[in-house]
């Protein structure tokens, strides 16, 4: 291992809050043997129920409902009526609703879901687009992590801070409240999603729409994409339905706003895509691991179609005998791109290490970690998944690299490190 003071591991330390919950629609199931198809559904039976009860106690019941949970939603009237308005096939045999019947029966199909009970994990970093107020010489960023709540269902959530130029690292605490976006459009599985705009970014959590990605959003890589002057934040992800994985795009210029996408052709039906942060020849260039061992170059010409690519990466010491992958996009600097890299060796036990890439031809290897820059240690290495150290991007600040990593799929830090530092770590490649 590098000498202990190689990394500056902050004194940070990001948590799951069992606390921190969303409103999700519920609707309840009808057990096979009871079914008939003759019969109303539980949910015509549920809406009978509230229109039975007379004005006052319909009232009183939704002004409990509020006093309950109001302070832990954004605008809660407005949501209990959007969801009654998506439940419309169970009230077919009603003409009419009272405001408060409306807010009532939304009500009745929501549930509260705690999306980072369990976890808080695979972390990825890019320069906030606003970069007002900060002071000299320092970047604002924003963190996206991968939550995870009760049936191990992950979603995108996001973090904010600062790194100042003497090397000191901050995270604002989230905000208490946290929201879904609405979907403003959706072809198929193309999906827009806008939040409020009054909404804090902390506040924001892009959760499973689409059945392919019905049990999760995972591992989201966000790299800054500059091209004509104009910055887009990109993060390729794996949608997984619960049975199946591919990989997807989120598209975003201001983290309010966001576009998500499904990935065609060989390279996408795998996970760990990573996309560099421009254009190479004039084309859209990935890190993909489509054979589930080793590193692929791969092109497209329209950022959404990837076919095979070339083999840059094979497994090669004993602690990455079993696979590597990308820990994020490659990060540019003059001698060439930094590739960080995740290895698995014995116990499956994980690792990040790093490449060096040629900046004008990525296939080939300028150098390459011999042992791990950041291995579980035995103090920490305890958790949902143990013995684990894992990144899903880091980011180029000034003379420093700033690598946000997760451990033991429970909780996420942050280490610093010096440029110079990093690259005299990475021994010539001989080939």
């Amino acid at each position: 291992m590098p000498h202990p003071s190689f990394l500056n591991r902050h004194a940070l330390h990001l948590r799951p809050d069992p606390a921190r919950v969303v409103v999700r629609a519920f609707r309840p199931s009808v057990e096979p043997r009871d079914y008939n198809p003759l019969d109303k559904t539980r949910a015509n039976h549920i809406v009978d129920r509230v229109l039975a009860l007379d004005v006052a106690e319909a009232e009183a019941v939704l002004a409990a409902t509020l006093d309950n949970f109001d302070d832990r939603h954004r605008n809660l009237p407005a949501i209990f009526e959007q969801r009654a308005q998506e439940m419309e096939d169970a009230f077919s045999s009603h003409c009419c609703f009272t405001p408060t019947q409306l807010q009532l029966v939304g009500a009745y199909f929501l549930h509260e879901y705690s999306f980072e009970a369990a976890a808080l994990f695979n972390p990825s970093i890019v320069p906030h687009p606003n970069q007002s107020g900060v002071a000299p010489g320092a970047i604002r960023f924003i963190l996206s992590l991968r939550a995870v709540g009760e049936g191990h269902i992950s979603s995108l959530t996001f973090r904010c801070g600062t790194f100042l130029a003497d090397g000191t690292l901050m995270i604002e605490p989230p905000t208490r409240l946290a929201s879904l976006p609405r979907v403003t459009m959706r072809v198929g599985d193309k999906l827009d999603l806008a939040f409020e705009a009054d909404s804090d970014i902390t506040e924001r959590v892009i959760f499973p729409v689409t059945e392919a990605q019905a049990n999760g959003i995972e591992d989201a890589r966000f790299v800054p994409f500059i091209e004509e002057g104009q910055t887009t934040y990109y993060a390729t992800y794996t949608a997984y339905s619960g049975q199946a994985i591919r990989s997807e795009l989120i598209e975003t210029s201001d983290f309010l706003t966001f576009r998500l996408t499904p990935l065609k052709g060989p390279a996408a039906v795998n996970k760990g895509m990573a996309l560099f942060p421009r254009r190479i020849g004039g084309r859209y260039a990935m890190i993909a691991r489509h054979d589930n061992e080793s590193l692929h170059l791969v092109y497209s010409d329209n950022l959404l179609e990837w076919g095979l690519g070339t083999p840059i990466l094979t497994p090669e010491f004993p602690w990455e005998f079993i696979q590597i992958g990308n820990c994020g996009s490659p990060i540019e600097l003059d001698e060439g791109w930094l590739l960080l890299t995740h290895g698995v060796g014995p116990v499956r036990h994980y690792s990040i290490g790093a490449v060096l890439l040629d900046k004008d031809d990525p296939t080939r290897v300028l150098g390459r970690s011999h042992l791990p820059l950041v291995q579980p240690e035995k103090s920490t290495r305890e958790g949902y998944v143990p013995n684990v150290v894992y990144s899903c991007g880091a980011m180029r600040h000034g003379a420093w690299i700033i690598l946000p990593y997760a451990i033991s799929d429970t909780f996420s830090t942050v280490a610093t490190v010096k440029i110079d530092s990093l690259l005299a770590m990475l021994a010539p490649a001989y080939r």
